[in-house]
């Protein structure tokens, strides 16, 4: 497939200035330690599609630009990205290696580890299985759904994740996303068993912590908006700026996955004739005692 026909190459050269966004990349705590409540966010669904080149192509492009500053791809090599994905050496090279590392090494980033711990709290994660362990639908709506939020330390916030401790790097192509549908929702404290009881005064502590926690459920804003004007690209061009990292993602979680589907056709189709072999065989050694 010709790098020009699906717009890699221009946009590769436009984006190799943008190196330095990365360095604030996707999130310190993808772990499953990480301290950041629950969400209840409903997922949109994600189909990734390993069989369309041009977008695991710009989704690698992406991931350089604005991710690999922050997020190593340490079981990943560069060479082993540019011929599964059709990309020429020399364009691999120019556009997409801004470390001055080798055509033959891993995926590493520059950000020093003491540093990155004062700096986010904790080292920013390898993201090689992130796709595999979080899955692809918590990915992609985790990257679509930052919001204006003040009162965080990086100034935005997550759906998906709440209060997790990154800016978000994609800010400039997505423009300001804030909360919208906002508005409290009249709540008698007193309605039903708690009027027994004396009213809310009454409660128990434990009680009181979850009507408190209903409270703020009904008080919660319901959807996400972006400021028109404020992002380089449309909504339908962020949208699929951001399917193409989580296909990318999904590619570099398992390489080998359309080769090993490939070869698993061919397996089953050889286990299936040796077992007409094998049928035959057992008939032929039984049919006197049958």
């Amino acid at each position: 497939m010709s790098l020009r026909t699906t717009g890699l190459v221009p946009q590769l050269s436009a984006c190799r200035s943008l190196g330095v966004t990365g360095v604030l990349a996707f999130s310190v705590m993808f772990g499953a330690g990480a301290a950041a409540a629950e969400s209840d966010w409903p997922l949109r669904s994600m189909q990734p599609d390993l069989h369309d080149e041009a977008s695991l192509q710009r989704g690698v492009k992406y991931y350089v630009n604005y991710c690999l500053g922050c997020h190593s791809l340490k079981f990943q090599r560069y060479e082993r990205t540019a011929v599964d994905l059709g990309v020429p050496e020399d364009l691999f090279l120019e556009n997409l290696v801004f470390t001055g590392q080798k055509f033959g090494e891993l995926m590493a980033t520059s950000m020093p580890t003491e540093e990155s711990k004062a700096w986010f709290g904790a080292p920013p994660p390898d993201l090689t299985m992130v796709a595999r362990v979080r899955g692809v639908d918590w990915l992609y709506n985790y990257l679509m759904t930052f919001y204006i939020d003040e009162d965080r330390p990086f100034g935005v916030n997550n759906k998906v994740f709440p209060n997790v401790g990154m800016p978000n790097v994609l800010m400039e192509l997505q423009g300001e996303q804030r909360e919208a549908g906002c508005g409290p929702e009249p709540v008698d404290l007193l309605a039903g068993e708690e009027a027994v009881l004396g009213g809310f005064l009454a409660l128990t502590s434990e009680d009181r912590q979850k009507r408190e926690e209903e409270i703020g459920r009904r008080n919660r804003c319901d959807s996400l908006a972006v400021e028109a004007g404020t992002g380089i690209l449309s909504e339908e061009d962020f949208d699929q700026a951001v399917y193409d990292i989580v296909n990318f993602l999904y590619y570099v979680g398992e390489p080998t996955r359309l080769e090993r589907e490939r070869l698993g056709v061919y397996v089953l189709l050889f286990l299936g004739l040796l077992f007409v072999f094998a049928y035959l065989l057992n008939r032929e050694y039984w049919k006197d005692i049958h």
